[in-house]
């Protein structure tokens, strides 16, 4: 190299090329999800039930990273909505090398008073829609015999709270449904893998979090005495969505601060 010229240093993009669908993308976890993955270089459908929301974070996605970011609406209660959801991913990437298996809802309720309506509720979709989506995507994993499903669990599918029972049945049949995909697609060159966050501060809850009555009981099991944060979950993601996670499937990886550790 002549002297005086200095080496430009030009990251590597760990998912240039890549196409990923992230459901729940344009808010909270599933947001920050969508922006990681787009920093790394991949192309993002964003999926929520809101268009307008859709088309926002697309754009932004679009703007800020230079890749390409489509807007993909979609009910997930509804199979034939995330059929059409992946046939469009497909449509518009022509491949699909990842799914973010993030949207998802929880109700606080004493047991004695759930209703058949908000169990129906959280486990269509933290549950029902969670299979449906991967068996959607999974199908065309299949044929082109590649691909990383990332599904979101909770530290709350390994150990349970109170008030949440509905959630936390959903939540550990995701895990299962974690290992049994993992089984049966490992000679197709899936991986199947899930993030468990624990109490994560997203706008949705910060409120919540941010009562000292609540936020207070919930710190005191958190040996690192702070709540999650989006970018602490990220990181995970891009890992499970990259090659460095080649030789991985049928695991969980536990972010709470230390909680199920005690």
């Amino acid at each position: 190299m002549p002297r005086g010229t200095r080496a430009r240093k030009v990251r590597r993009l760990k998912l240039e090329g890549k196409n990923a669908i992230v459901t729940g993308s344009t808010k909270g976890i599933g947001y920050g999800f969508a922006n990681a993955l787009a920093r790394e270089g991949a192309n993002v459908a964003v999926v929520s039930r809101n268009g307008d929301d859709c088309e926002r974070v697309a754009g932004e996605l679009a703007q800020k990273y230079g890749v390409k970011a489509i807007a993909c609406p979609a009910d997930l209660t509804h199979i034939e909505q995330i059929e059409c959801l992946v046939e469009v991913a497909l449509g518009s990437f022509g491949k699909l090398d990842i799914l973010v298996n993030n949207a998802g809802s929880a109700i606080t309720k004493r047991a004695e008073e759930i209703t058949e309506r908000d169990w129906d509720r959280v486990l269509g979709l933290d549950l029902k829609a969670v299979f449906f989506c991967a068996q959607a995507a999974g199908k065309a994993m299949i044929e082109q015999k590649s691909g990383k499903i990332i599904n979101i669990a909770s530290m709350l599918g390994l150990v349970a709270d109170k008030q949440v029972l509905p959630y936390c049945v959903a939540k550990g049949g995701v895990l299962q449904m974690t290992r049994a995909l993992a089984l049966e697609w490992a000679k197709h060159n899936i991986q199947v893998n899930a993030i468990c966050p624990g109490y994560v501060v997203t706008p949705m809850n910060e409120a919540e979090l941010n009562d000292e009555r609540i936020g207070g009981r919930i710190l005191k099991k958190v040996p690192m005495r702070r709540f999650g944060r989006v970018e602490d979950m990220t990181e995970a993601c891009v890992f499970l969505a990259s090659e460095g996670s080649g030789y991985m499937t049928g695991q969980q990886i536990v972010i709470d601060g230390g909680w199920i550790s005690e």
